[in-house]
């Protein structure tokens, strides 16, 4: 699970002239270098993105408001291949001499149903964690009733399944006998109850995920949602989100679930009216950012206040898009996506860079990669959402593969099981693209047998490039 690191710049020595740092400083005191500004990762070659064509053609994005954090999104125009700050990600040759890419196949469901929170929906926006909000409308006791008609209608359906005796509910799934306490314990033998969120699965045609609670935690902290629609020209475009809770934040798990709630519904909202998919994944970073601060005013489950010696909610956020033949993603923290392309003569790739200890040593050159992510500091991260964050700092980046594949979004308790590209290509069954609830239960189960140490997510989204001149069966 990722942790948050002590307020400092976790430098040794100052980047720009090599002087030696202590922890609390903000600038260096012989040059004057900002330590908060660490340059991008220098090339590395087991990280390439892919290989980018011609960019896809948008509609212009409407005007925003003054001030407004949406406004430094990347535009049409902008495309391809950039962060949100504008800076090339590394590149690497892939080979191209396979098929010049076209949009995707249609095999992609899409529907115009509005989102529904609740992960049994049968709409077109699934979220991993239940939303509490849903219920069932009813007419007040009071409501006057109409007259029975002469000719009696067929009765309706009951407006929902009956409900389930509370005594019957309340029992421990272990003894049979004691009842479960506000805590989720058995009051008779102890023992604790599953939650709904130890083990999530979600597959909404070609897109799927699949959340676990792993070997060595008590509560699984991790959220998803998985979202098809249809853009403007009605084509269709899927997209995934996944969330990690920072562990040694409070609530972690209200936090992973609030963002990606937001984040999907932000761009299930944004890309039906021709918004471009990088700026899209920015503005649901945004908006998962803003639904993660507002945790920070609630009160807990309990009604008691937040306490201001514990960190605000938080989490890391990654998502993908796949629409129209274009890819993107966007990130804030370590949680990744992986390019697996089904031709495994090529190369796969890693698409994101982590905001971590680990990144940062490298990038300013003060270690090597192998000696950064074997410190016990590694994992401490360096960018998240929450209303404690240093700031907010949305990465996006938008790539045209040209070959069909898998992209692979998730969390750290997979990917320490296959950190490099290739590591985790060995690891996705090579029919992913065409069953990827399993291939995503598969990665899991790698994870578990690894030994799950942490919560584990991953969401899977076949990306088809249709070869030209090829028509319908």
């Amino acid at each position: 699970m990722s942790q948050k690191p002590k307020p400092s710049h976790g430098l040794a020595a100052c980047p720009g002239c090599a002087e030696p740092l202590d922890s609390g400083d903000r600038f260096c005191g012989a040059c004057g270098y900002d330590l908060s500004a660490v340059p991008s990762a220098e090339t590395e070659p087991d990280r390439p993105t892919v290989a980018i064509v011609t960019p896809v053609v948008w509609p212009a994005a409407p005007p925003r408001e003054a001030g407004s954090l949406s406004t430094v999104t990347q535009h049409p125009g902008d495309l391809p291949g950039t962060d949100s700050g504008g800076r090339d990600l590394p590149t690497m040759a892939v080979r191209t001499d396979g098929p010049v890419p076209a949009p995707p196949g249609t095999d992609t469901p899409a529907s115009g149903t509005p989102p529904s929170g609740t992960p049994t929906s049968g709409g077109d926006f699934e979220l991993a964690a239940p939303d509490p909000r849903t219920a069932v409308q009813v007419d007040p006791p009071g409501s006057p009733q109409p007259a029975p008609p002469a000719h009696p209608a067929p009765p309706a359906p009951p407006a929902q399944p009956p409900a389930v005796a509370p005594d019957a509910a309340a029992l421990c799934v272990a003894c049979r006998a004691g009842r479960v306490d506000t805590d989720g314990y058995c009051e008779n033998c102890g023992h604790a109850q599953p939650r709904e969120r130890d083990h999530m699965e979600q597959e909404l045609g070609t897109v799927a995920a699949v959340s676990d609670r792993g070997l060595r935690h008590h509560r699984n902290e991790d959220a998803f949602a998985v979202s098809a629609t249809t853009l403007p020209d009605g084509s269709p475009a899927a997209l995934a989100i996944v969330c990690d809770g920072v562990s040694s934040a409070t609530r972690p798990d209200e936090a992973s679930a609030a963002a990606a709630q937001a984040a999907g519904a932000s761009l299930l909202a944004a890309l039906p009216r021709g918004i471009h998919p990088q700026q899209a994944m920015h503005d649901a970073i945004v908006a998962a950012a803003e639904a993660v601060n507002s945790l920070a005013e609630e009160p807990g489950p309990d009604g008691a206040e937040h306490d201001p010696h514990r960190n605000s909610p938080a989490c890391t956020i990654v998502g993908s898009v796949v629409a129209d033949g274009l890819l993107v993603v966007g990130w804030v923290g370590d949680s990744r996506v992986y390019w697996v392309p089904d031709d495994r003569t090529t190369p796969a790739v890693r698409l994101t860079e982590d905001d971590s200890w680990a990144a940062q040593m490298v990038a300013a050159g003060l270690m090597n990669e192998a000696e950064a992510y074997a410190d016990e500091r590694a994992h401490a991260i360096t960018g998240w959402l929450g209303a404690d964050a240093y700031e907010l700092d949305p990465h996006t980046a938008a790539f045209k593969p040209d070959r069909s594949g898998v992209v692979v979004v998730c969390t750290d308790g997979l990917w320490n099981y296959a950190e490099g590209a290739e590591d985790m290509a060995r690891a996705v069954p090579p029919d992913a693209a065409g069953r990827p609830l399993g291939a995503a239960q598969v990665l899991v189960g790698h994870a578990l047998d690894g030994g799950g140490h942490d919560n584990i997510t991953v969401a899977l989204l076949p990306f088809t490039v249709t070869p030209p001149g090829a028509g319908s069966a």
